[in-house]
């Protein structure tokens, strides 16, 4: 039976984040979601943690709902970030889900606010009257409120990095957004399955790729506030590189 909502979790090497996360996924949102969990290879006990987290739900009033709900699926070898979302985006689409959400394992992204995404969406969706008026996505943003970023604890190069690549990316694109590399966001269906998936990025620039897509088709994008939380982890992203397939996607929007 098809559900709602469809959560994957991209999880490369988060044995000591993924409970957590996991936890804090709102439990009004159990019933009507499938949540999968998309282990990158990890060299750490990240399938510990989960089986861990499955054991606890023995205790739970709601604990065989949610482990009816739950899913596993691992890569034997690291395939890298963007091959996650594929298959995440498979996934969701096939579950017959209206809405699919990119939850990270690391805990950077705040899992109790999916319910406020979700809900957003579908306020949206009953308004929309006109096909040009249909939202594709919501994105969680780090800078809509004001020194938000900074508060959590961004690095400085973060901070400027990530407001340099998005002023560069508002002039190229029709509709502006505060926080174009937030990794939080939740899209509507109806927008994925216009997407080739087989044929988009490999890399963690996938999410700035589909956000591009839609801004180019005409579909609506929407962003809320999300709180910034780092932690002094050790990211995967290698900034460098990262920022210059950000401007290659802006030089191919702007001769397009």
């Amino acid at each position: 039976m098809p559900v709602d909502y469809f959560v994957f979790v991209p999880a490369y090497n988060v044995a000591t984040t993924l409970a957590s996360v996991l936890q804090k996924i709102p439990e009004s949102l159990w019933c009507c979601s499938i949540v999968l969990v998309i282990d990158d290879g990890s060299v750490d006990d990240t399938r510990g943690s989960f089986e861990t987290f499955v054991e606890s739900l023995d205790g739970e009033s709601v604990g065989a709902l949610k482990k009816s709900h739950l899913r596993y699926m691992r890569f034997e070898q690291n395939r890298g970030y963007g091959a996650v979302v594929k298959m995440g985006i498979a996934e969701g689409l096939r579950s017959g889900a209206k809405y699919v959400a990119c939850l990270h394992g690391d805990g950077q992204y705040p899992a109790e606010q999916l319910d406020v995404f979700f809900r957003y969406l579908v306020s949206q969706e009953k308004m929309t009257l006109a096909p040009a008026e249909k939202l594709a996505l919501v994105q969680g943003s780090r800078h809509l409120v004001r020194g938000g970023a900074k508060a959590g604890k961004m690095p400085l190069y973060k901070r400027m990095g990530g407001k340099f690549l998005t002023g560069v990316e508002n002039l190229a694109f029709k509709q502006k957004l505060t926080d174009r590399h937030s990794g939080y966001i939740v899209y509507s269906s109806e927008f994925l399955k216009t997407l080739d998936v087989a044929k988009l990025s490999a890399s963690f620039d996938i999410d700035l790729e589909m956000i591009s897509i839609a801004d180019a088709r005409g579909f609506k994008l929407a962003e809320l506030p999300i709180p910034t939380r780092y932690a002094g982890e050790k990211s995967n992203l290698n900034v460098v590189t990262y920022g210059l397939r950000v401007l290659r996607q802006v030089f191919r929007r702007i001769i397009a």
